[in-house]
């Protein structure tokens, strides 16, 4: 059986809880209390957990080192249990993604993400897949680093939490019907 890895990218810090940005941390911390994974062991400069997803042996990992510097604990983590890169789910925030959709990809450039930007090259590869949680579009007005770090609006707040619960039922997908088959439920269900 595939020992498998699931990251959320976000920043550490009361500060940046309930940011954008942060939506891959809310899509893993609600993924590990739903299988009663406590993140709380911090290795590989990281809050870990292990333990079973859908019958399938998981590390979740949540990066401690902010989000432009989160390849570094990834990596670090998969090198210790041999972790090949095509089975690291990374969960993040993708803001060329409408705020209330989900998309699964198996593979993909970092787009404006320094997140993925440093998944890709600590990694050495872009042959991960992920799921891309949306929170665009960006207004006009909004300077991009501003926007991602800002917190989300009480008015967008229950589509994005929607979104962010999606993420996490597309995490147990892929553990239970494979990357194909949970990109086939999900597209169907968002009209894609």
């Amino acid at each position: 059986m595939l020992f498998r890895s699931i990251a959320g990218l976000g920043n550490p810090g009361r500060q940046y809880e309930q940011t954008w940005h942060n939506s891959g941390y809310q899509a893993l911390d609600r993924l590990a209390a739903r299988h009663r994974l406590p993140l709380e062991r911090i290795r590989f400069r990281a809050l870990t957990a292990e333990g079973q997803i859908e019958g399938s042996p998981c590390l979740l990992v949540k990066p401690l080192t902010y989000m432009n510097l989160s390849g570094e604990a990834v990596r670090e983590a998969a090198r210790y249990y041999q972790i090949p890169a095509e089975n690291i789910l990374v969960i993040y925030d993708d803001i060329d993604l409408i705020c209330g959709t989900i998309r699964i990809r198996r593979s993909g450039g970092p787009g404006t993400h320094n997140g993925m930007r440093s998944m890709i090259e600590c990694l050495g590869t872009q042959s991960f897949p992920r799921i891309r949680i949306g929170i665009g579009p960006k207004p006009d007005q909004w300077d991009l680093a501003d926007f991602v770090l800002s917190k989300v609006q009480p008015d967008q707040n229950g589509l994005w939490s929607s979104a962010v619960d999606l993420a996490v039922e597309a995490a147990e997908l892929v553990l239970k019907e494979g990357l194909s088959g949970a990109m086939a439920t999900l597209n169907r269900r968002q009209g894609l």
